[in-house]
């Protein structure tokens, strides 16, 4: 699929000059920074510090926060411990670009049935025009970033409109750089990792997108979202598990059990729940990088020991073909041999 590249021997990052550099010994710069950092001691946020921030945001309003569920292991465990472990009333939110599939919308509608939450289901077909700019321009913009930018807006915007202060995601640790109190809303695009990719990201979105009169006030940046978001409303967007010391391997079983949640049969990485669309990204982040985000975040966490090199090697083999892509091309309403 894509030109062999040589990965570092610690993490799983290939060389990607001028961004990603492997020393004679065939470790990335990356994993050489990660070394100089931890040198400078910080305490891993606790349990507590999570209690804290939620009763220093308590609500007066109806709902005490909102749960953006994607219907994967990540964020439904996120709502099951937002109302279960901590006794809040969530409004359970998730969005539909037209790419979600029959599974994850199985595990949501489930979960929140099981766990009697409101449950609120933005379903559009706004960004369809949007993903098949990217790939029929042959934009390096990266899919997943300018759809990452739409539903963070989406999620403030609810927020607001329903007061509520807090806004959970199901980012693991490998998604933030500090396991901390996100302020950057997902990966920190300003990261060595991501400048190649944010670049052109912004390329796209700064001088392609006007191409498309629809998304004239469509915001262009992570940063600008941010700056919408406080004029409406002011939330506060966290993660339980940058604060809980469980990883999958505890709350896989917990949700089998309690909210019948399912492993989706096919999907990338292997184990996520992720959209059809993904596979999409996923194959041109690879042609036009090497890597994927994917790889950022199993990389941080195996510098972090949350994650073993060789389980990461596992879940990032590729598991889908040319079939896939063209079926998902087709669906954005393109010729898929035309770009692929």
């Amino acid at each position: 699929m894509t030109e062999e590249r040589k990965i570092c021997k610690r993490c799983i990052m290939p060389e990607s000059k001028p961004d990603i550099i492997l020393n004679d010994d065939g470790i990335c710069n990356l994993c050489l920074e990660h070394d100089n950092i931890i040198k400078v001691q910080y305490q891993k946020p606790l349990e507590s510090d999570l209690i804290k921030i939620l009763n220093k945001n308590k609500s007066k309003a109806r709902y005490d926060c909102m749960v953006m569920c994607s219907g994967g292991k990540d964020s439904t465990s996120a709502l099951y411990y937002m109302k279960k472990r901590y006794k809040l009333n969530p409004l359970a939110f998730t969005f539909d670009h037209g790419f979600e599939t029959d599974e994850a919308m199985a595990n949501i509608n489930n979960a929140v049935e099981i766990l009697n939450v409101d449950f609120l289901l933005y379903k559009s077909s706004y960004m369809k025009e949007m993903f098949a700019k990217i790939v029929s321009s042959h934009s390096k913009a990266v899919i997943c970033h300018p759809c990452s930018i739409w539903y963070m807006d989406l999620a403030f915007d609810v927020a607001a409109r329903y007061e509520i202060p807090i806004i959970v995601a199901g980012w693991t640790k490998g998604q933030s750089t500090k396991q901390e109190i996100m302020s950057k809303c997902g990966c920190n695009i300003h990261a060595v990792e991501f400048k190649s990719m944010a670049e052109n990201t912004k390329e796209f979105l700064n001088n392609e997108l006007k191409e498309l009169p629809k998304y004239k006030d469509f915001p262009h940046s992570m940063e600008e979202v941010l700056t919408r978001a406080k004029k409406r409303f002011k939330s506060t967007v966290i993660s339980p598990h940058w604060f809980l010391p469980y990883g999958p391997e505890d709350y896989i079983p917990l949700i089998q059990k309690e909210l019948k949640w399912k492993m989706p049969l096919f999907s990338y990485p292997e184990g996520s729940t992720n959209c059809s669309l993904n596979f999409l990204s996923v194959y041109y982040s690879m042609k036009y990088y090497g890597y994927t985000h994917y790889h950022v975040e199993a990389s941080k966490m195996i510098r972090e020991g949350y994650l073993l090199r060789e389980e990461a090697l596992s879940q990032l083999k590729f598991n889908f073909n040319e079939k896939t892509l063209q079926e998902i091309t087709a669906k954005l309403g393109l010729e898929p041999e035309d770009n692929l």
